[in-house]
């Protein structure tokens, strides 16, 4: 773990010149007593650091302390950088890898390469947190403590013991055979084989998680695209999904089409709206959607549906009076 720490000091020192030790601190996620003793190891170990005093002092190497990567023309490199800004290392817990790897990458690159593709980068933001009303996007925080032995059963090809908290039910332990890991929208889902069934199982709601020793049962080869392919198609003709019947304003569609599973019909009504028949998930999920469209969408069927809205609106209107 030190080694690795080592080597991004240097590198943030070659990339960035001249930095602080509350700087260096701040970037390695250590203490400044910690960068000092590795300032001290680095310079022991005949690295070319030295310190500047004064108001703007700090650490530095001695021009000419580096190393090239042979091999990648502008448009590669730009792209190998873009790629990772993108979030799907952080949600596999692989944020940290990630940096420092990005760091290491820029440090290789050959100085003109490293300076146009590094700026065409930070004019490209891909992913942000929020939108414009400042209104965060749906991220799911998973800990490392079920990440970490999920990703490693994945990469390792060893079978997995989790504890699964389907929704309305209480949480069970399942032993699976992982196939590969999957982000749609910063959610996750597990790939993977139960007792030979084909398993999605989305990490958000896996409560504890553990790595066998011994080997998973699946193939020495996947292609991952074409089973979550396949398994959509599945899970869109589930059989235990809620059709709903619903007029919708020509503005709101998308709002809707997006949240449902599956769109089997649509036509335009006199009055311009679209009357629409949809899939959802189940009829808690159908209520979210609906509800979310406002005086927008009205629910035709199934009146349980209808039911459960103008109980939810009445609950609003008694809460505020």
């Amino acid at each position: 773990m030190r080694a690795d720490r080592l080597v991004s000091l240097v590198l943030l020192l070659r990339q960035r010149g001249r930095l602080t030790a509350d700087i260096l601190a701040k970037e390695l996620e250590v203490s400044t007593r910690t960068v000092l003793r590795d300032i001290e190891a680095l310079s022991a170990a005949g690295v070319p650091v030295y310190a500047e005093r004064g108001r703007h002092g700090g650490f530095a190497l001695l021009p000419g302390f580096r190393t090239e990567l042979t091999g990648l023309n502008h448009d590669e490199a730009m792209a190998l950088l873009i790629a990772g800004s993108r979030r799907g290392a952080q949600a596999f817990g692989l944020g940290s890898a990630l940096a420092s790897a990005m760091l290491k990458v820029v440090d290789a690159l050959p100085p003109t390469i490293a300076e146009t593709a590094t700026d065409v980068t930070q004019r490209l933001l891909i992913d942000p947190e929020t939108d414009l009303l400042s209104r965060p996007l749906d991220t799911e925080d998973i800990p490392e403590s079920i990440v970490a032995p999920i990703r490693s059963a994945v990469f390792t090809g060893r079978r997995l013991r989790i504890r699964y908290a389907a929704p309305g039910r209480t949480p069970t332990w399942r032993t699976v055979d992982p196939i590969g890991l999957v982000t749609v929208r910063d959610l996750i889902y597990l790939l993977a084989t139960r007792s030979g069934a084909d398993r999605t199982y989305r990490l958000s709601r896996v409560v504890a998680a553990e790595a066998l020793p011994e080997p998973a049962r699946r193939p020495d080869r996947v292609d991952l695209d074409r089973v979550w392919r396949e398994r959509g198609t599945r899970f869109r003709s589930g059989g235990d999904q809620l059709v709903v019947s619903a007029l919708v304003h020509p503005g709101r569609r998308e709002d809707l089409v997006n949240t449902a599973v599956a769109v089997h019909a649509e036509e335009v009504e006199q009055d311009g709206r679209l009357r629409l028949e949809v899939s959802f998930q189940d009829a808690r999920h159908a209520e979210w959607a609906l509800w979310q469209l406002g005086t927008d969408g009205e629910a035709l069927s199934p009146q349980s549906l209808r039911t459960a809205l103008r109980d939810r609106a009445t609950a609003m209107i008694s809460h505020y009076g």
